[in-house]
């Protein structure tokens, strides 16, 4: 008998060593939504009230770890979204990507940031589909932003409802690419796979975040293809410089600048001097462009979330608005080193998708 005493106690130790410190939730939303007509050749796509579904998988945590306890135990994990634009010239889109969920209010009000890549049905096609102006690729990239009041409903079920912005876009990898914008409401249900933990407190005392000054220097990189279509792919180099500050445990100020150096860029500015000669422009225009930017950056854990409002102190050709803004996704590898993605814009004009490298000293 004693041999079934020490089997016992050896499986209920197995088990304390694998305590739960997560547990898995599933949640499905309804969207309907409008379109966001951010240029004039988008009204010719507006038919109809896009609509689809959007099904997450994803683990709750406790404050195992201290960046769980300092952004009030948030949720992590992947996501599907469905959108049906209810167009023959946008189609569908399929996507899947990783979110994070951020919770206030006594947890009621939950805010999502997703992110991720998605396939079009409809693309542009010069010959069955020429009108798509918004997507030059199949592959596009989809970002999601959502804020939902939640209350439990009965046993493992929660109820939730609220709002929903939506972005497709292949970040001008191919154009052409105006991309679509979405904004509407979503209402859905969350189950509970596992019954809920206890929230661990912090029990560290809060003391003042200090850092010193850091100075950072990467290089944003890609290939773009400019809005003549079918002009081809180049690649493009943004070196960058900046200097943050930390003001707290989260948050970071930033300070920089950077060049815009593009092969795509200069050779529409070729295109534009021979077919516009009445434009003030000459083949020969400089086609580098330097910036000045602020930004603000928060730390999650090794994962960050940035975005930057930029202004151009050197553009020899002004086809855009002088101002630009940033938004982008950091990992650290170590405190020094990190990569990254980020897509750069012009309002909702989206003109690069860049993968970073860089150095934080």
């Amino acid at each position: 008998m004693n041999k079934y005493y020490f089997l016992l106690w050896l499986f209920s130790f197995f088990l304390h060593a694998q305590e739960r410190t997560e547990t898995t939730a599933i949640d499905v939303s309804f969207i309907r939504s409008n379109v966001l007509p951010h240029t004039d050749d988008l009204q010719h796509f507006l038919q109809g009230h896009p609509e689809g579904v959007m099904v997450s998988l994803y683990k709750k945590t406790y404050g195992n770890e201290e960046w769980e306890s300092a952004f009030n135990y948030p949720d992590y994990g992947g996501y599907f979204i469905f959108q049906d634009f209810k167009s023959d010239i946008l189609g569908k889109v399929y996507g899947v990507g990783a979110h994070y969920n951020f919770y206030f209010l006594k947890r009621n009000l939950k805010f999502k940031i997703a992110q991720g890549i998605a396939y079009t049905t409809n693309p542009h096609d010069k010959i069955t589909n020429n009108k798509n102006a918004a997507f030059g690729s199949r592959i596009i990239a989809n970002t999601n932003f959502s804020l939902n009041y939640t209350r439990p409903l009965f046993r493992s079920f929660d109820l939730h409802a609220g709002i929903l912005f939506t972005h497709f876009s292949n970040g001008r990898i191919k154009a052409p690419n105006s991309g679509v914008n979405t904004y509407g409401i979503n209402l859905g249900l969350t189950y509970h796979l596992e019954d809920p933990l206890e929230f661990k407190k912090d029990t560290l005392p809060k003391a003042k975040f200090a850092e010193p000054i850091r100075y950072n220097i990467l290089m944003r990189m890609g290939i773009s293809e400019s809005p003549i279509v079918g002009s081809g792919q180049k690649p493009f180099f943004h070196p960058a410089f900046y200097i943050d500050k930390r003001i707290s445990r989260k948050s970071a100020l930033q300070l920089g600048t950077e060049l815009f150096i593009s092969q795509s860029y200069k050779e529409y500015i070729k295109f534009m001097a021979i077919a516009y000669p009445n434009e003030d422009v000459t083949i020969d225009t400089d086609s580098k462009r330097v910036g000045v930017f602020v930004g603000y950056e928060l730390f999650i854990n090794r994962i960050s979330l940035e975005a930057q409002l930029g202004y151009y102190v050197y553009q020899p050709y002004k086809s855009d608005i002088p101002v630009y803004d940033r938004l982008g996704m950091k990992y650290y590898f170590t405190n020094k080193m990190y990569t990254g993605l980020s897509i750069k814009t012009h309002v909702f004009l989206a003109e690069a998708m860049e993968f970073v490298i860089g150095v934080r000293l």
